[in-house]
């Protein structure tokens, strides 16, 4: 009998041991658009190129942007005797929870005043979608698990079907949100979706500075919209990823949850406050649960505990700390709003300023989408042959939908993304 051959298999380790790994799709097959558009910018040797498709708040010079309160708030906390290491519940830092649900809800609210109100740290706002994803399963049905459907927006963030999916949903479905061609938001298409929606399903709701258009939805829609939730007996999942940003203010950004609750719907809110305080590197995300009756907040906050010790047992407190600091202070507080208010200004004076220029050069098209839309982010209104033409051509680099970051557009490459745009519509492709 002949022995086996020692060493190493073409598909395995020593001993001829297949990989587990082996039938994984290579990184660059199932990388976001995002992370092949920053791996081509990086290897672009361009000396004009511009990247447009970041998620980052960017300052004048070009650099992610850092708030200066933020900055002292962090070293005063570095030397803060009171403070001592140690971990949190697994619901975060309650400071936090309490100030970014009062800051969503407002003080007075009922839901509030009434005890069925939870909030959850989480490490991020994408743990805060999967943590609400997680909970719906079982909320729904206790004697079944509940697998959907849900509806997001199209176009929406590209990474939340994916999260969702992690969590078991697998039945999720598109409404109409963004009309091309009108460069507008849809709402007649919008309700036709959301009508035939099968009661009990979970729809996704950009709050404000919706993702990636950068149009959101006015108060009188969404008035339509939570009564046909109401009268079809949907569930709203409401998304405020950039809190603060599109208005500079933390509560008016959060005024379609605040209609929510005031209508008396039961309703999950992912929030981050990553971006408007400049803690990319600590990021910090927000799950809000409003409940119909106090009586259930027991059940959920302890299924709430099960799921989140299951996926990352405690949430890091170095930018809660921050946040609450921040919150609970009214010096603070109006020292904040005003960094923050400089943001959004700048945001909107590039918005008037690219519009003025397009005018100037003659571009083809209307473009007074710009500036009705709000937030970081922004939806150009270029089909994919143009967007490819503005990166092979003008190594400017947009996302294919053809959105880009408000922010990242400065004094220095302004002129030269105007005319690349015009270039990109008047150019034989």
């Amino acid at each position: 009998m002949s022995r086996p051959k020692k060493g190493v298999s073409q598909n395995g380790g020593p001993g001829g041991h297949l990989s587990v790994f082996t039938n994984n799709q290579t990184a660059a097959a199932t990388a976001s658009p995002q992370t092949k558009l920053l791996s081509v910018f990086n290897s672009d040797t361009h000396g004009r190129k511009v990247y447009l498709a970041g998620k980052e708040i960017y300052s004048e010079d070009g650099k992610t942007f850092e708030l200066r309160l933020t900055g002292k708030i962090k070293q005063q906390l570095s030397v803060d005797p009171t403070l001592r290491p140690e971990y949190p519940s697994s619901f975060g830092l309650t400071e936090f929870t309490r100030r970014a649900t009062e800051v969503s809800l407002g003080k007075r609210s009922l839901p509030l005043l009434e005890n069925r109100v939870l909030g959850i740290q989480t490490p991020g706002f994408t743990a805060a979608v999967r943590l609400g994803a997680e909970l719906l399963r079982q909320w729904y049905d206790v004697s079944a698990p509940w697998c959907g459907p849900v509806y997001l927006s199209s176009p929406c963030e590209d990474s939340l079907a994916g999260i969702f999916q992690a969590a078991g949903i697998q039945d999720i479905r598109d409404y109409y949100y963004w009309d091309d061609k009108q460069q507008s938001i849809c709402l007649e298409k919008l309700l036709e979706d959301l009508e035939k929606a099968p009661e009990r399903s979970v729809v996704v709701l950009s709050a404000s500075a919706h993702y990636p258009t950068g149009a959101d939805l006015s108060q009188n829609k969404w008035t339509m919209i939570i009564q046909l939730i109401l009268r079809r007996r949907l569930f709203p999942f409401l998304l405020l990823p950039t809190q603060a940003l599109c208005y500079g203010d933390l509560q008016r950004d959060a005024w379609p949850v605040q209609y929510c609750a005031s209508q008396g719907i039961e309703l999950l809110c992912a929030q981050s406050f990553s971006h408007c305080f400049g803690l990319y590197g600590e990021p910090v995300g927000h799950l809000l649960c409003v409940l119909k009756q106090n009586s259930l907040l027991l059940s959920v906050q302890s299924q709430a505990d099960k799921i989140v010790r299951s996926l990352w047992a405690q949430p890091s407190v170095g930018g809660a700390h921050v946040v609450a600091t921040v919150l609970s202070n009214p010096a603070h507080l109006v020292e904040w709003q005003g960094e923050v208010k400089q943001i959004v200004e700048r945001c909107m004076l590039i918005r008037h300023i690219l519009q003025e220029r397009l005018r100037l050069l003659g571009t083809p098209g209307c473009w007074d989408h710009l500036t009705q839309q709000g937030g970081l982010y922004c939806c150009i209104g270029l089909n994919g042959q143009q967007v490819e033409f503005l990166s092979k051509r003008r190594h400017v680099y947009l996302l294919p939908s053809g959105c880009l970051n408000v922010s990242a557009i400065n004094g220095r490459n302004l002129d030269y993304v105007a005319e690349s745009i015009h270039l990109a519509l008047t150019t034989s492709l």
